[in-house]
Order: C-alpha cells, then sequence, then structure tokens
C-alpha cells in the first residue's frame, strides 16, 4: 500500500506539473484553444503535438491521457507497481505525439467489452488496455482522413477503436509467445500487426495515406530541461525512500535480465526502481544532448517511456549495448545521430534491452544494430498508425535472434 500511494503521489506530481507548465508557458486560452485543436488532428506518426498546438497544448494533452491511465488503474482497483508506472509515463509520453483523450477512449472501452466476453474484468486486461493506445491514431485518421461526412466518420472512428481493443488480448497473448518476453514493448509488437491489416484494409479500398512529419526544433528550455529536472527528482524521492539501502537496490536492479515481467519495485524496492527510473531519464538526455539531436514531444515521449520501463525491464547495464548496435548501424548506413528516426530508435531501442542482459554484450549489439535497420522501414507498413513502431521493429528483431537461439541450443544440447 505505501507503494502504491508513493507511485501515485509521484505520478500525480508529474501530471499536475505538466498543466501547470503547459498553461504558464502558453496561457490558459491558448493552451486550451490548441488543445482542442489537437483532438481533430490526424496523430499518426510521426506528429509532434508540441509543433502543430505548441507547449502549452501538447503538455495540457498529455497531462490528460496520463489521467485517462490513473483513472482506469484506479477503476480497476489495481495498485500502482512497475508494470503501471511504466504504463502511466508512456501514456504521458506519448500524448506529446499521437495520443489525445478521444483517440484512445474507444480503444479502451473495446478492452473492456472483450473482457467482458471472456468472462473477466477489466483488471485482467488492464496492461492491453493502457498500452493498446498506442493505436489512437487509427481512431483519428478513420474520423478525420477518410473525407467522410462528421457523423460517419464519427461512427466509423468509434467502431474501428472498439473493434481494435476488442482483438487486442487476443494478439497480444500471441505475440508474447513469439519472442518470448525479450520485447519489452509486446503491446508495440501487437499493435504493428494489427496496424498491418487495418492498413492494408484502407488501403485496399483506395485511400492513401498523406501528410508530413511535424518536428518541434525550436530548443525552448522548458522542453530541455524537462526530463533532466524530473530525473533528479526520482533519484531524490528513491535516496528519500530507500536510504542507506537505495544504491544496494539499484545495484541489484542492474544485475536482473530485464525479461517480461520484471517488476523492478517488487524484485528489488521503490527506491531502486526510481533511482533506475532516473539514471535512465538522465543517460538518454545526455546522449540527446551529445548528438545534437532536438528536444521535442517525441523525444520527450520515448525518454519518459524508457523511464517508465527503468521500473519494468530497462537499466543501464542491459541498455548500453543495444544503444551501441543502433549507433554504429546508423553511422554504417550513412544516416545522421540527430535525425529523427536514429535518435528515436537510440531511445526507444532498449525494448530489446533483455537480450543483452539475458545473453550478453554481443547479442544486444548485434539486436540494436538489426533494430535500426529494420525500424527504419516498418512505420509504412502501418501506415504510422501503430505508435509503438520500435516496439514493433523490436519484436520482430527479438523473434528471430530467439528462434536463433533456442535452435541452436536445442540442437547442440541433442548432439
Amino acid at each position: 500500500m505505501r507503494t502504491h500511494r508513493s507511485l501515485q503521489v509521484i505520478l500525480i506530481a508529474v501530471i499536475v506539473s505538466l498543466a501547470g507548465i503547459g498553461m504558464i508557458s502558453d496561457g490558459p486560452m491558448e493552451t486550451l484553444r490548441g488543445f482542442w485543436s489537437l483532438q481533430l488532428h490526424p496523430a499518426r506518426l510521426i506528429n509532434d503535438f508540441i509543433d502543430i498546438a505548441g507547449i502549452g497544448a501538447a503538455f495540457m494533452n498529455a497531462a490528460l491521457v496520463g489521467t485517462v491511465g490513473l483513472m482506469l488503474i484506479a477503476v480497476s482497483g489495481i495498485e500502482l507497481s512497475g508494470p503501471t508506472y511504466a504504463a502511466v509515463l508512456t501514456m504521458v509520453g506519448f500524448g506529446l505525439f499521437g495520443k489525445t483523450p478521444l483517440n484512445i477512449l474507444p480503444i479502451i472501452a473495446g478492452v473492456w467489452i472483450s473482457a467482458r466476453v471472456a468472462g473477466k474484468g477489466i483488471r485482467d486486461y488492464l496492461i492491453i488496455a493502457l498500452f493498446g493506445t498506442a493505436l489512437g491514431p487509427l481512431v483519428s485518421a478513420l474520423v478525420w482522413e477518410m473525407g467522410l461526412p462528421l457523423i460517419p466518420a464519427v461512427a466509423a472512428g468509434v467502431a474501428g477503436g472498439l473493434l481494435t481493443g476488442f482483438l487486442l488480448p487476443a494478439i497480444a497473448v500471441s505475440m508474447l509467445h513469439l519472442h518470448q518476453g525479450y520485447n519489452l514493448y509486446n503491446i508495440g509488437l501487437s499493435c504493428g500487426f494489427f496496424g498491418l491489416f487495418a492498413s492494408a484494409l484502407i488501403r485496399g479500398f483506395g485511400h492513401e495515406w498523406s501528410g508530413e512529419m511535424r518536428w518541434y526544433d525550436g530548443g525552448s528550455a522548458t522542453v530541455i530541461l524537462l526530463v533532466p529536472i524530473l530525473s533528479v527528482s526520482l533519484i531524490l524521492a528513491g535516496l528519500i525512500l530507500g536510504r542507506r539501502n537505495t544504491w544496494s537496490d539499484l545495484k541489484k536492479i542492474q544485475g536482473l535480465p530485464g525479461r517480461l515481467p520484471s517488476d523492478f519495485v517488487d524484485m528489488s524496492s521503490l527506491a531502486g526502481a526510481l533511482m533506475n527510473s532516473g539514471a535512465v531519464g538522465l543517460a538518454g538526455s545526455i546522449y540527446v544532448y551529445s548528438v545534437g539531436a532536438d528536444f521535442n514531444g517525441p523525444v520527450i515521449g520515448g525518454l519518459l517511456t524508457i523511464m517508465g520501463f527503468a521500473a519494468f525491464g530497462t537499466h543501464l547495464a542491459n541498455s548500453w549495448p543495444v544503444l551501441a548496435g543502433v549507433i554504429i548501424a546508423t553511422l554504417a548506413t550513412g544516416n545522421s545521430l540527430d535525425a529523427p528516426g536514429p535518435v528515436l530508435a537510440a531511445i526507444f531501442g532498449t525494448t530489446l534491452a533483455p537480450l543483452a542482459g539475458e545473453f550478453g554484450i554481443i547479442v544486444g549489439f548485434l539486436a540494436g544494430f538489426i533494430h535500426l535497420v529494420m525500424v527504419m522501414q516498418t512505420g509504412a507498413w502501418h501506415g504510422g498508425m501503430n505508435l509503438y513502431n520500435n516496439g514493433f521493429a523490436g519484436g520482430l528483431t527479438a523473434a528471430l535472434i530467439v528462434s536463433v537461439i533456442q535452435w541452436y541450443r536445442m540442437n547442440r544440447a541433442e548432439n
């Protein structure tokens, strides 16, 4: 109960701070106008809400998306822990570039219907409902990009979201078996898989996706300092909660493989998980700054995501080999480290951290290398409707590597 309350206070503080910073940055009226415009905007990858509607609107949208997640957890009666902490921070992060309160609700409702049909409660599918909001852009696309009159468009969006949520639990279980827990963003693989069919169906009826990438490069101090300040705050919170044991708990986390499900709060301590979350956030921020990349909605969203998963599988020791692989692959393919695709791959590629944690540095490096090559292609496959595109590419990469390793081990054991 103490862990639940502590995480609840931390997440509420993050959400309230974002909303407050947004209001102060652009003023209440401009923030609200911008927030409303985001609800009416196509949200497919990559649409940076800061570039589209301003810092205030983007931060307010992220805060309300996170609020939806927290409320769903409260209604389901589940206590906050590593997985739910990761889910809420991920929702907040993607509220800066793709998720809105309006485009995620039909998907959540669809997961609830699926749970009822299966004779279960929403708490049994809670993680799927929270992470499944990655397909929010599908709802937005059906409403705003198909050229339908308003009422039929809204009906199509709601129906598409309900169907998506209804099917996700079945898909998620199958996808987990495919990579066997070595892709932390399992729902990203599930949403990418579903997105392939949804995109193909829409294209089959003659619709082609259009639109340009929106990417904020304004260099606002508010945007640049947000994650570092939050990271330091989490480190201090960990030190206060854990006192003398915090460092040993953090060290314990660095020795865990991270394979799903790995709740670091349960396997170590809340203090250690918060310290790890802050350390991962600082390391990610230093990397972005060192390569000269922009701090904006997608980048902050990525950093918040890996900070969340620092309580559920990611830590510095199992992440750096994957990052090294992404860096070398970026340079080998002639891309720039500060370009949108590579910088997001460097951040989100840590979805493959369990491969390094379980099989070692060389496998982790190879996973990162393959991941960069894959993720530069997979977004087009689902039309940008799956926000967790790195989770999709990571799942495919993990499935390839794990299948080869297991085949080799099996044949070697027989001989």
